[in-house]
């Protein structure tokens, strides 16, 4: 049954990206041989890889120059590009509810806009000075892909941006250093902001 669930499952996603992939997308991931959740990404994308033609996979090491070049500076990390690096980052395993943030990430990076109303745009388009945007998620939690979506198409919006999805299991460190107690947290340039997912008319 788990088999024919899998198979079923495949060729929903297939269908979706044959559809919705406009141009190619490419999935840049980082790991640590120490870090057993890369071998888990590295799974998750490649057998993601092989269901379109417009999807790649690069995997380089997080020591590597490729890994600072795109400011990473934790493993797994993964980030998603189209035609240029929208600044579409997640830390940790994109499993569970976090797949679908996955999917709207490659989704977002295969057309280029963010989909967001034009009247927000115009707001983000004021920001003219470097914004980092962390969602502390799990990948358990219904509401966090909610705001890491939200962030992400912020980051397709405005090239200052840079939005990351952190999977707060892989990174407890992170919640004792934010004091975290529940998510989604959204952490704006190094500094606790807000709690919860909020529409993109308030956030």
């Amino acid at each position: 049954m788990e088999e024919t669930e899998q198979a079923a499952g495949e060729v929903e996603v297939a269908e979706l990206l044959s559809k919705h992939l406009p141009t190619p997308v490419r999935l840049v991931l980082f790991v640590r041989e120490d870090v057993a959740a890369c071998v888990e990404q590295r799974r998750l994308l490649d057998a993601l890889a092989q269901l379109s033609e417009r999807l790649t996979l690069e995997v380089h090491d997080l020591d590597s120059e490729a890994a600072r070049a795109y400011g990473v500076n934790k493993a797994p990390a993964t980030a998603v590009v189209g035609a240029r690096d929208y600044g579409i980052r997640f830390f940790g395993v994109t499993a569970g509810y976090e797949f679908s943030s996955l999917l709207n990430a490659i989704f977002l990076a295969s057309h280029g806009t963010s989909g967001l109303p034009q009247d927000v745009e115009e707001v983000l388009k004021l920001i003219d000075q470097p914004v980092h945007l962390e969602i502390m998620a799990t990948l358990t939690c219904p509401y966090c892909f909610e705001m890491v979506h939200l962030a992400h198409q912020m980051a397709v919006a405005n090239e200052h941006i840079r939005a990351d999805m952190v999977d707060m299991a892989e990174y407890p460190h992170l919640a004792q250093r934010y004091h975290i107690s529940g998510v989604p947290w959204t952490i704006i340039n190094e500094t606790p902001a807000f709690q919860g997912a909020l529409p993109a008319i308030n956030a």
